[in-house]
């Protein structure tokens, strides 16, 4: 039997590769407290102070047994009874917390010989994480200053991998993680002076010294105190350009000759095909961990991250790609599916099979036949398979891992329920802080704090679109002369708020138009039901209202509508009702609208020949 529990997150237990409800919060913070001391008897009494947060109650023993019981039913022989005590086996690899361990000692041992040696292990060490420790496990017991710990030792894990990164001459790319990091967490002085440091060796001496003042103001107003000697230390020296803040690359020992790629296989070729890392790029923190998470998963190493049209999925898993591609050395595959309901899996696996070498004329014509080429080409390969703008689960079905080694990354709109074991990141709008910094990557932050209210509003009209947010901020920075306020009036009272929304080779109206086209093929009725909802704005669809309009059963409407939910196209309201984000409901109002009426041709009466 293989375990492998996980707490630093919402807990989870999986056997033999399939995920296990453990039952109630008691049952889990049972299973939590022996995981914690795996290997190690745990007396009754210490495991009661792990499940109640007070006072345990006279029944606490019973329950406890009963509690084991059922876990035993799970675990078998992994869960051994002792007297008055119990003792969970666990072997390495099977508890994220013991692996987060292990890496983080892996990691510092190796950044005392050179930081920049360590980034992977500690990459790797916070791909552990796929949320806060303990999350939904009972509060107030004897567990929480374990979890207390780990959420500190996984802030002191990211500074320690900021500080290998900056080592590494990667201050440009480590920005965006600061930000987010500090957004989270003020008062890491640590982090100020990274941040500080990254923007210093970026060029831009100004806006670290203005970090520096923020993260004063900062201690000053939340602890009352002054940033401590080091921080002001890193300040005195930019104030002197002293040249030792300078980056110094490493020299590397002399190659005598370009590395080859290595085959393995007749055929084989080790493909490189991500696309270029977002230089621009905030937030995102929490989802990036959880696909790191994922491709750190033994069997299968799958995740699907779905949102809305323009809510940065390709960008997000692009950079998490490009984070873990030295983990696959035997390639990364990028196959974009343009979200085209006719592309077959058949098509899919040809492109695939395409990438790792094999010859156009030797991929077999059967499906079935390059599925099982696929797996074998890749068994126990390295290789991390990216496919963007899929509609289907069928489409990327069979790529799913077969056993370890090769992992999976699947980019939709939808959530893909029927592809099993494998993990899902859910991408929400993007609001607050990190649309305002997105904002001001693109327009530049002097133009938004010139007229905070004008960005908040912008923010607003862009409804949580980084898509949207990305195109505002370029139309800003093409239009020096033009305030926030007046784009804000234009994308308010035009009424081509669309056509705004596009600038260059970016288009809110195209990303949407691809993800409604892909649910229209699939269902005719949800298009109907997307029309429906953009004639009328004001009043949410009422399930036997929508069902009336259209002429079809309430049923069938419920199985549409859902289906739009799961497309991110409707919004589900109150029971049996549904309404349209802002940005879909001004595109389905597009298509809604009847064609302008076309003016007959008149034919022109010949006239008579002249005569001679």
């Amino acid at each position: 039997m293989q375990l492998q529990i996980r707490l630093l997150g919402t807990m989870e237990l999986c056997v033999d590769g399939q995920v296990v409800t453990p039952g109630a919060a008691k049952r889990r913070a049972v299973l939590a407290g022996l995981a914690m001391e795996a290997n190690h008897v745990v007396s009754l009494p210490r495991l009661a102070e792990m499940v109640w947060p007070e006072a345990p109650p006279t029944s606490a023993v019973a329950n406890l047994r009963t509690h084991a019981a059922a876990l035993r039913r799970v675990l078998g022989d992994r869960l051994v009874a002792r007297p008055n005590a119990y003792e969970l086996r666990l072997a390495p690899g099977e508890l994220d917390v013991a692996e987060f361990q292990r890496l983080i000692g892996e990691g510092r041992a190796l950044a005392a010989v050179q930081a920049a040696d360590a980034i992977a292990t500690l990459s790797a060490a916070l791909a552990c994480w796929h949320g806060p420790s303990g999350d939904g496990l009972p509060r107030g017991t004897a567990l929480d200053n374990r979890w207390t710990t780990l959420d500190e030792q996984r802030l002191q894990v990211f500074e320690e991998l900021a500080e290998a990164r900056l080592a590494a001459g990667q201050h440009g790319h480590v920005l965006p993680e600061l930000r987010g990091h500090l957004a989270a967490h003020p008062l890491r002085e640590r982090a100020w002076g990274q941040l500080m440091l990254a923007l210093y060796r970026c060029g831009d001496a100004p806006a670290a010294l203005t970090v520096f003042r923020h993260a004063r103001t900062v201690l000053h107003e939340q602890l009352g105190i002054e940033p401590g000697e080091e921080l002001v230390g890193l300040h005195r020296a930019m104030l002197d350009r002293a040249p030792e803040l300078a980056y110094t690359p490493v020299s590397a020992p002399p190659v005598t000759a370009p590395p080859v790629p290595a085959r393995s296989a007749p055929g084989w070729t080790v493909p490189r095909e991500l696309p270029a890392t977002p230089a621009t790029f905030v937030g995102r923190t929490r989802e990036t961990s959880e696909i790191l998470a994922a491709l750190g998963d033994a069997a299968p190493a799958a995740v699907v991250v779905a949102g809305a049209a323009g809510s940065g999925k390709t960008a997000l898993v692009v950079r998490a790609a490009h984070t873990v591609a030295g983990n696959f050395p035997d390639g990364q595959v990028f196959v974009d599916l343009g979200y085209e309901t006719a592309m077959t899996p058949g098509e899919v696996l040809a492109r695939v099979l395409r990438a790792l070498g094999v010859a156009p004329a030797d991929v077999p014509p059967n499906t079935d036949e390059r599925a099982g080429w696929f797996r074998s080409l890749v068994a126990r390969r390295r290789l991390l398979l990216v496919v963007d703008g899929v509609t289907r689960a069928a489409q990327v079905r069979q790529l799913l891992p077969a056993g370890p080694g090769p992992a999976l990354i699947v980019v939709g709109q939808r959530h893909l329920s029927s592809l099993d074991g494998v993990r899902r990141v859910t991408l929400h709008p993007l609001d607050g802080v990190p649309a305002h910094d997105l904002l001001a990557a693109f327009a530049g932050p002097e133009r938004l704090v010139a007229d905070p209210a004008a960005t908040a509003e912008l923010a607003r009209l862009c409804a949580g679109s980084v898509l949207a947010l990305r195109i505002a901020g370029s139309r800003l920075a093409g239009s020096p002369a033009m305030p926030v306020a007046g784009l804000v009036r234009e994308l308010r009272d035009g009424p081509d708020r669309l056509d705004l929304l596009a600038y260059e080779d970016l288009s809110v109206r195209a990303s949407l138009a691809a993800g409604v086209a892909a649910v229209r093929s699939d269902d005719e009725v949800a298009g109907r039901l997307l029309e429906l909802l953009a004639t009328q704005p004001d009043h949410p669809a009422v399930l036997d209202r929508a069902a009336t309009q259209l002429g079809v059963s309430t049923q069938r409407v419920r199985r549409a509508l859902e289906g739009l939910v799961d497309a991110y196209l409707v919004h589900r309201a109150a029971a049996g009702r549904y309404t349209l984000p802002a940005l879909v409901r001004d595109y389905a109002a597009e298509v809604a609208l009847p064609p302008p009426p076309t003016r007959p041709v008149t034919k022109r009466r010949a006239h008579p020949p002249v005569a001679a």
